[in-house]
């Protein structure tokens, strides 16, 4: 896998918003097609060796590396992964890529202006895992609302709406543990 090149990086071949990915956003992983790549993926190992920029587009997908894919979260949430690579297949990567473009500025945003210090690893997982309109609301009420309060409390704000949000939407922002 080293010196793998693909042409969208930012998602990966297994649907892993590397974009919107804690590791790679703290410049710990290049992804699966940044240069020297997760040597030790055999998916994207998998995806390399079928000649696919994404599962998804191979004839095989879904495969047995997929069966339990979802269950657990790594470093990262892994729950949209399969939903990623769906809009893939059924909306295409350009569209994919415009909504993985505005997620990444909304993420940018909120660690710029709301991060007190503990929240990247929610901030990341809420817009990993929130529909873009929620997303869209909650930068518009903060930047009406939470502008001017200092920044310990626009930090609380933007926690209160993402997870105002997720709960609405059944949606749990706490990663899911592999039992041990």
């Amino acid at each position: 896998m080293k010196n793998v090149h693909r042409e969208y990086p930012l998602l990966a071949m297994c649907g892993r918003s590397c974009g919107l990915c804690t590791m790679h956003l703290g410049g710990y992983c290049p992804g699966c097609g940044g240069g020297d790549g997760n040597q030790s993926c055999v998916i994207a190992r998998c995806g390399q060796s079928h000649g696919v920029e994404f599962c998804c587009l191979c004839q095989e997908y879904p495969c047995a590396k997929y069966d339990s894919i979802d269950t657990y979260d790594s470093f990262i949430s892994t729950r949209n992964m399969r939903a990623n690579l769906e809009r893939v297949q059924t909306h295409g990567l350009e569209t994919c890529k415009a909504e993985t473009h505005e997620k990444m500025a909304l993420l940018a945003g909120l660690l710029a202006h709301y991060n007190a210090g503990r929240q990247k690893s929610l901030f990341a997982a809420a817009v990993n895992l929130l529909p873009l309109e929620d997303l869209r609301t909650i930068r518009d009420q903060l930047t009406g609302e939470a502008a001017d309060l200092p920044l310990k409390e626009r930090a609380q704000a933007a926690t209160a709406l993402l997870r105002r949000a997720a709960n609405s939407r059944g949606v749990d922002l706490k990663p899911r543990k592999k039992p041990k």
